[in-house]
């Protein structure tokens, strides 16, 4: 039964400022003998949430997985390739992850790699079907949990098991791996035309996406794809309702007045807070006349055709920005946003629970991850503008701009789960109610 959207955010709002408990107390870390079995970890909560006593566990999590070394693993994957688990399987939702096979075979020849490029709904429904019937065939999965979906359900349903090495971890921000082990992170960003602003970006504010001007009419052209059929995007709009207080000062500070708030929400069987800013928003932009296009190419191609005087503004992933320099596109990148210019999508590894190759399958996670001086060469084919590294060892020299400078924030995942499914139906009934539309 769907619970209500305000005790939910309020449950969100609680849980935000708790502590990583599931790296308080390292287990014994000593090492196995070479070619033994996995190692026993400490009994404890595992990741996610425990739906009989309702406490949530984040990473970073330790075990005595987590310190083992290359080294180590190798020699214990070996001994899984020998006793018949001879090939480490990898569902992917990256087509580049079928880039990193040749510089893995390089390194370690005597350990077979299977690579299956698939969408996020299949890596997981394979992995599930795979754990629901015990014939277990993935090692790893690699995909992204914009919602809370993977750490609140996939972790309880005992089909995954958190990987947290810690000498890599140690070169990561704490935060981004609250809820998984992060290979690299993307966000979406708003595309303006530079030809028609040439001295920067239109827009510093959210707000003034959907501003009108003098005259009632929308200042920008808006292209997206359907914010509800679009897990991150919704996810970040439900953000806003969390951080309500910021969008309204953030509003203010534009404008110079209070927000006045114009929402109806009596047509919804839930209970939504009254005076949020972050529902005003969803409101006004739901009655927005927009445009919605599902592939990224076209969108930033729509904002290329716009003009000064027909200015237009498209969401899409910061990767698109490649059609700049490919093919000559007039876009750019809106930064910092207020009151924040975005979400952090973690593409994050993840072990499958009960597999028959742990030790090779956190291998492979440690090695796409760069390894102990993250030159192992696994990151190299995630390495491309609109994608950056998390690991403070790294060079990130192909993005414009440094992460931090970007003005986006880590997913609170525990609050967006908890209001996700109301803020969808929420969009919907509205957006059905757009008479642009």
């Amino acid at each position: 039964m769907k619970k209500k959207l305000f005790a939910l955010l309020m449950a969100g709002i609680m849980v935000l400022g708790l502590a990583a408990c599931g790296g308080d107390k390292p287990a014994d870390t000593t090492a196995p003998e070479q070619g033994g079995d996995a190692p026993a970890t400490e009994e404890k909560l595992p990741m996610g949430l425990n739906l009989e006593t309702g406490e949530e566990t984040y990473g970073p999590y330790w075990d005595e997985w987590s310190d083992m070394t290359d080294e180590q693993l190798y020699e214990m994957a070996k001994e899984e390739a020998a006793g018949g688990a001879d090939t480490i399987n990898v569902y992917a939702t990256s087509s580049k992850m079928m880039k990193v096979a040749d510089s893995w075979n390089e390194l370690y020849p005597e350990l077979k790699l299977e690579i299956s490029d698939l969408d996020s709904d299949e890596v997981l429904s394979k992995a599930q079907i795979e754990n629901e019937t015990g014939n277990i065939t993935a090692d790893v999965l690699q995909t992204k949990d914009v919602n809370g979906s993977v750490f609140f359900e996939y972790y309880n349903q005992g089909i995954i098991e958190p990987f947290y090495p810690r000498d890599i971890c140690s070169h990561i921000d704490e935060a981004n791996l609250k809820f998984s082990y992060p290979l690299y992170a993307s966000q979406a960003f708003w595309y303006y035309n530079t030809e028609a602003f040439p001295d920067g970006q239109p827009i510093t504010s959210w707000w003034q996406i959907i501003e009108k001007d003098d005259a009632g009419n929308q200042k920008y052209h808006l292209y997206a794809k359907e914010i509800g059929q679009e897990t991150a995007y919704l996810s970040l709009f439900a953000s806003f309702i969390t951080y309500a207080d910021e969008m309204a000062q953030s509003y203010k500070d534009v404008y110079g007045e209070d927000l006045e708030y114009t929402y109806d929400a009596s047509a919804f069987p839930f209970e939504v807070p009254e005076n949020n800013a972050g529902v005003e928003y969803l409101w006004r932009f739901s009655q927005c006349k927009m445009t919605f296009i599902g592939d990224g190419d076209e969108l930033v191609l729509a904002v290329h055709n716009s003009t000064k005087e027909e200015p237009a503004l498209a969401l899409a992933s910061a990767g698109k920005i490649g059609n700049r320099d490919e093919s000559g596109y007039n876009i750019a990148w809106c930064l910092n946003l207020t009151p924040y210019n975005a979400l952090l999508n973690m593409e994050s590894m993840f072990a499958v629970k009960g597999c028959d190759n742990p030790a090779g399958a956190r291998l492979f996670i440690r090695f796409v991850t760069g390894g102990a001086d993250g030159k192992s060469g696994g990151l190299k084919p995630f390495s491309k503008e609109g994608n950056w590294m998390l690991r403070d060892d790294v060079e990130d020299d192909w993005n414009p701009a440094k992460l931090a400078e970007l003005g986006a924030r880590a997913n609170d995942l525990d609050a967006i789960y908890n209001i996700y499914p109301d803020v969808q139906d929420m969009w919907t009934l509205w957006l059905s109610k757009n008479p642009n539309m």
